[in-house]
């Protein structure tokens, strides 16, 4: 189950031939996130559980999740800008209902993070469903 945005990116994710290629995307749609408020970078937003400082911020408006985040790695960004294609504008039901490793898979990602990056990637799933869940 996923949006038009993610299935959009899952194209966009065809047409680049090797993870390098993917690679510079994931972190191009990083950069390309307008940054987090500083004063929402505090320890109830921060993720455990990832190598890099990762914070999000979750609400629901109209029922719907809307997340922004941080991180001091590029990667990551990139990887939080690939899970706000993912979930933003979902029910909680729906945010609930994601298989996020599939979804990622779609994008050629689960092969291709280190074991860190992929433990940090859970942790910030994990966030946003537990998030989903206490709405519900």
């Amino acid at each position: 189950m996923a949006t038009a945005a993610f299935e959009e990116l899952v194209e966009d994710f065809e047409f680049l031939d090797d993870w390098e290629d993917r690679y510079r995307h994931v972190i191009d749609l990083g950069k390309a996130m307008d940054p987090l408020e500083e004063a929402l970078r505090v320890p109830a937003t921060k993720v455990d559980g990832c190598a890099s400082q990762v914070w999000l911020h979750a609400q629901f408006d109209d029922g719907r999740l809307h997340f922004d985040g941080a991180s001091d790695a590029m990667i990551v960004s990139g990887l939080i800008a690939v899970l706000r294609v993912l979930y933003n504008g979902l029910t909680p039901d729906e945010v609930v209902a994601v298989d996020a490793r599939a979804e990622m898979g779609r994008l050629g990602l689960n092969d291709h993070l280190s074991a860190q990056r992929s433990n940090g990637l859970r942790a910030m799933i994990e966030r946003i469903r537990e998030t989903a869940a206490q709405t519900t």
